[in-house]
Formats: C-alpha cells, sequence, structure tokens
C-alpha cells in the first residue's frame, strides 16, 4: 500500500506531467519501443494520437483514486483482460514499467526525485499486479 506521503508525491508530480502530458506520452511509447522492439506490432493498427491520449486518461483516473485502489481494481480489471486479448504477455508490464518511470523521470528532470521515483514504482507495481492477474485469468479462460 501506498503511504499518505507517497500518494500526495504522485498528485503533485502528474500535476507537473499533465502540462506537457502528450509529448511525455510520446516519450513513453518511443521508450517502450526502444526497450522491446516486439512491442511495436501490437499498435500496427492503433491511431496512436488516441492511444497517448487514452493512456494519459488512464493515468489520470489512476492518479485521482490512487488512495482508494479498491475502487480501481475493477477498471484496472478489464483494463488488464483487454490487454491479454491484444497479445500483452507477463514480461510486458516489467518494460511498461521502466518506460513509464524513465517516461515521467524525463518530463519531471529535477523533481523526479528519489521519493517519487519510489512513489510511482509502487503504484505502477499494484496496478500492474492487478492487471496482470486478470490478463492472465483471461487468457485462462480463453484456452
Amino acid at each position: 500500500m501506498l503511504t499518505p506521503m507517497q500518494i500526495n508525491l504522485i498528485r503533485q508530480s502528474w500535476k507537473s506531467v499533465v502540462p506537457v502530458g502528450d509529448t511525455a506520452a510520446q516519450l513513453f511509447y518511443q521508450r517502450l519501443f526502444e526497450l522491446d522492439p516486439g512491442l511495436r506490432p501490437l499498435f500496427d493498427t492503433v491511431d496512436m494520437d488516441e492511444q497517448r491520449a487514452r493512456l494519459l486518461r488512464a493515468l489520470s483516473l489512476v492518479v485521482a483514486n490512487v488512495d482508494q485502489i479498491d475502487t480501481l481494481v475493477p477498471v484496472l480489471e478489464n483494463l488488464g483482460r483487454r490487454h491479454g486479448g491484444y497479445g500483452v504477455l507477463d514480461r510486458h508490464y516489467e518494460t511498461v514499467g521502466q518506460a513509464l518511470i524513465w517516461a515521467l523521470e524525463q518530463g519531471l528532470g529535477p523533481a523526479f526525485t528519489k521519493e517519487v521515483r519510489g512513489a510511482w514504482v509502487i503504484a505502477y507495481g499494484l496496478l500492474a499486479d492487478v492487471m496482470r492477474t486478470a490478463g492472465r485469468e483471461s487468457c485462462q479462460s480463453a484456452a
């Protein structure tokens, strides 16, 4: 679980990302494809402008509810099931986390302190675990 201080760090840092959100999302996807070029085909038919907007909306929803993770679980489970259907594998969640943390670091610069990084890493780990589990269950039930 996140501490009140970590929740505050996430929310305050996100306020600085929002004004440069599309650039941050571009950096995220650029880094994601650098880390794992094999992920690029998953986005071949995707409108990347809309995809970046979806990413920012999803992250904004997480940030707004980061102190109420239980209310996010159904949303994250649905997202995880959809991603499982797209071909997202367990190992991809680690790569996404690396790309997200890197993009936040680029966007926030010196404001991306060790404490801010730690809060985001924990938050991403929580949401990725829920999505990963739901995606696995979705793949198992389809088999």
